[in-house]
């Protein structure tokens, strides 16, 4: 299996990046919606409607295919002979940075249930507040792969 994943290691970090890109962007975007949602739309209307569908469509259709296929690839790349070493720090930091990444994406899912129900309580303020936590958490993992520190 080593020298599998050896084999096809530029393929399947390839893959990982595009993954990544394509869940940040949503992780990006998602919360702008809401922001949006909240301030201007409302509920109760055909806005509020189209608002729904778009943001039930970037999770179900962009973010949770692009979180699962990050994870399906990261994981594959941490398999492969060479790539990792667990002794260093930058493995760990980048650990725990995707774990939450992977919270702050449930918890963005969470939300969009509230918005389904009606019984949304957080204000746009809120929404642009945990907006950051994504780009935190990027600079995190992005420094740990590149730095390796």
């Amino acid at each position: 299996m080593g020298e599998f994943l050896a084999d096809i290691y530029f393929w399947t970090k390839s893959l990982h990046i595009v993954s990544v890109i394509a869940w940040m962007a949503g992780i990006f975007y998602l919360p702008r919606l809401f922001v949006y949602h909240v301030e201007v739309v409302g509920s109760g209307n055909e806005t509020d409607d189209l608002f729904q569908t778009m943001e039930r469509r970037l999770l179900k259709a962009i973010m949770n295919p692009a979180m699962i296929s990050t994870w399906l690839f990261g994981l594959l790349l941490v398999m492969t002979p060479g790539i990792v070493d667990w002794m260093m720090i930058w493995p760990w930091t980048k650990a725990v940075s995707i774990i939450a990444m992977t919270w702050f994406h449930m918890w963005l899912a969470a939300r969009r249930k509230e918005f389904v129900a009606g019984t949304n309580t957080l204000a746009g303020r809120r929404y642009r507040i945990m907006n950051e936590v994504p780009t935190l958490l990027m600079l995190v993992i992005v420094f740990s792969v590149v730095l390796k520190f």
